[in-house]
């Protein structure tokens, strides 16, 4: 059975017992995938016994710091571990062009022996591919996160025709239905109604009621000087099927 691990489940100003929103996607037959790098995604990959090696393909959802300022130190760890194998970095054009000027200024060409690297750029449109493997089926929808572009995904695995959607970091609008039509599995963040590049628990609630999803996961909710365990009820409020709160490293089947 597939699994999802949350690595992280803060928003943008995370605290010592929440990291900033990414996780791990571990298939049956293929390797893992991370959906974006919060601070140290690569030493709690180490604490599920998965070696760095088997860790070949990332996915970033968009360029703010709280989802790709991992990524740096995680390339210099596998580099200064001795990596030697690819690793395939997806995202939008606007993401990786300024993801590649990072490591630029870090002089990562100059890095001896680097492992192979490669920049997979996805197209900003309703149900673009991003990858697939023997275990998922990885498809792209645009969300709407203040003038940053940026994207949800769509996530089929292949062994039983489950759905997992992921709104990533976004204002409700209708095309969230789109993305989140019959998911078994909803994950939508709750850091709150700002009316520009946010949502609410209720609002996450109205999107999954709309779609039809079966569950709804709540992410990327405030943490600092907040309880966020009332997230679970407003989210009820407006959705009849079950609720769960994401917390770092919990794991669900998928």
């Amino acid at each position: 059975m597939a699994r999802i691990v949350i690595l992280g489940s803060a928003n943008a100003v995370n605290d010592a017992q929440h990291d900033y929103t990414h996780f791990l996607l571990i298939g049956e037959k293929d390797t893992p995938i991370l959906i974006d790098a919060g601070s140290n995604p690569l030493g709690k990959i180490k604490n599920l016994g998965i070696d760095d090696e088997s860790l070949q393909d990332v996915i970033l959802t968009h360029f703010h710091p709280d989802h790709v300022a991992g990524i740096p130190n995680m390339m210099m760890h596998m580099w200064l571990l001795g990596r030697k194998a690819p690793l395939r970095m997806y995202g939008l054009h606007h993401c990786l062009n300024r993801i590649e000027d990072t490591m630029e200024m870090y002089g990562w060409q100059e890095w001896p022996n680097f492992f192979p690297i490669s920049f997979q750029r996805v197209n900003q449109r309703e149900n673009a591919p991003i990858m697939e493997n023997k275990d998922f089926r990885i498809r792209a929808f645009p969300v709407r996160h203040y003038d940053i572009p940026t994207m949800g995904l769509r996530i089929e695995n292949k062994h039983n025709g489950k759905i997992l959607a992921y709104t990533c970091d976004t204002m409700s609008f209708p095309g969230l239905v789109d993305l989140a039509r019959g998911a078994d599995m909803l994950i939508h963040e709750a850091a709150g109604n700002d009316g520009l590049g946010h949502s609410s628990a209720a609002q996450a609630g109205e999107i999954a009621t709309e779609a039809g999803a079966k569950k709804l996961f709540l992410i990327h909710y405030a943490v600092w000087n907040a309880d966020p365990e009332p997230l679970v009820a407003e989210a009820e409020s407006t959705f009849d099927g079950s609720v769960h709160l994401c917390k770092d490293y919990d794991e669900y089947e998928f």
